[in-house]
């Protein structure tokens, strides 16, 4: 008996090998390459805007972007998070950082009005390519976080699919966001943020299909 079972465990085991333990810098450093590389994309396709860095930009460009960078940051924590689930864990961090980036449509509504209702903000030349070109610089965050999410035991995939998707809108909206050289509330506030929540709305539809295990 005791020579079956050892045999039994033999069997079981003789394959194993040691895998590399599953932490949470291994995924932020994920998220900082796929960063690097989409930067990397946007100084060769786009350059940067060098006058955001010798005082041209207007004090809203730095409010978007500092928002979207908060809002990218909390979202990517929350996807590497649950990668790894716990008992009480909780991702309120990119719900209010959420709840921030929306003030600013709101923001650029309320200068249309308060400056007699002009719509030319949403006839920006520039609006759909600012918008496009967001969402593609998205999909490499996008990818890192969705393969960070298959390494890992996600238990609602939904919730990390909107996450996923946030990030990626979030951050990609932001690199790209450093060669653009509009400035005005209504672009910033609109076409910088409509990404955000298209890409949320992908990452709902796309992720949850790719991580399930």
């Amino acid at each position: 008996m005791n020579k079956n079972r050892d045999n039994l465990i033999a069997g079981l085991t003789e394959e194993l090998a040691p895998v590399r333990s599953f932490q949470r810098r291994d995924g932020m450093a994920l998220v900082a390459v796929a960063a690097l590389v989409t930067l990397a994309g946007i100084l060769v396709i786009e350059g940067l805007w060098v006058g955001a860095f010798q005082g041209e930009a207007a004090p809203f460009f730095w409010v978007t972007n500092g928002l979207l960078l908060l809002l990218g940051m909390a979202s990517a924590g929350a996807v590497i998070a649950m990668a790894s689930p716990g008992v009480g864990n909780r991702h309120d961090a990119p719900k209010w950082s959420s709840a921030m980036i929306g003030v600013l449509p709101l923001a650029a509504l309320i200068s249309v009005v308060s400056h007699g209702g002009e719509m030319t903000g949403f006839n920006d030349p520039y609006a759909l390519h600012c918008f496009a070109a967001s969402l593609m610089a998205a999909t490499v965050t996008g990818g890192a976080l969705t393969m960070w999410l298959r390494r890992g035991a996600p238990v609602s995939h939904e919730a990390a699919g909107w996450f996923t998707g946030i990030a990626a809108g979030a951050l990609g909206t932001l690199l790209y966001g450093l060669s653009c050289p509009v400035d005005s509330v209504m672009h910033l506030g609109i076409w910088h943020v409509a990404p955000v929540a298209v890409a949320a709305i992908i990452g709902r539809l796309v992720v949850p299909r790719l991580i399930a295990w």
